[in-house]
């Protein structure tokens, strides 16, 4: 072991349990303080050969250490935005999905108006109330021929405008 070393050991040896106390004043947990422990003693390991270990100001130079990493660490979290922890915050903000969702619904809607009423009040029965074919005929009062020749040409027209909307499928 090299005397540099020997040096940082005795270091971690005679002050970790003061700088653990001290920095547990500042932080919220045993993890946090352990952490600026850490990183205190890294940033005197890089200047250890300036430590001379009888003196007595090591510890207060440790502390400095200590409370510039404290500083540093309280600043760096003010720069960073604050994380939302109200659960019905985060489900009122719109997913991407729901974006989509919501985008789709307008290109159908649109596209539904170009129907003739009689071809949108089919493709309503057939695919949104989820009616047979033969349910939609007796609430139309048409044959069950007409409600299947409909919903052809009703699905046919959809896709001609979607096409005019730009929605290739």
């Amino acid at each position: 072991m090299t005397p540099d070393e020997q040096l940082m050991t005795t270091l971690y040896n005679e002050h970790y349990d003061v700088l653990i106390s001290f920095a547990l004043r500042y932080v919220h947990s045993r993890e946090q303080a352990e952490d600026v422990v850490q990183e205190t003693l890294l940033r005197a390991w890089r200047v250890v050969h300036k430590i001379h270990p009888g003196s007595a100001s090591v510890r207060s130079y440790l502390f400095t250490i200590a409370h510039n990493v404290i500083t540093d660490n309280w600043r760096a979290t003010r720069r960073r935005p604050w994380l939302v922890s109200n659960d019905a915050a985060i489900a009122a903000v719109p997913s991407s999905d729901d974006v989509e969702s919501a985008l789709e619904g307008q290109l159908v809607a649109a596209a539904l108006e170009r129907l003739s009423p009689e071809h949108r009040m089919v493709i309503q029965a057939l695919y949104y109330d989820g009616l047979t074919v033969a349910e939609t005929a007796v609430r139309m009062t048409v044959p069950e021929g007409t409600v299947k020749s409909r919903a052809y040409y009703a699905v046919r027209n959809l896709r001609a405008a979607f096409e005019e909307l730009g929605v290739l499928r």
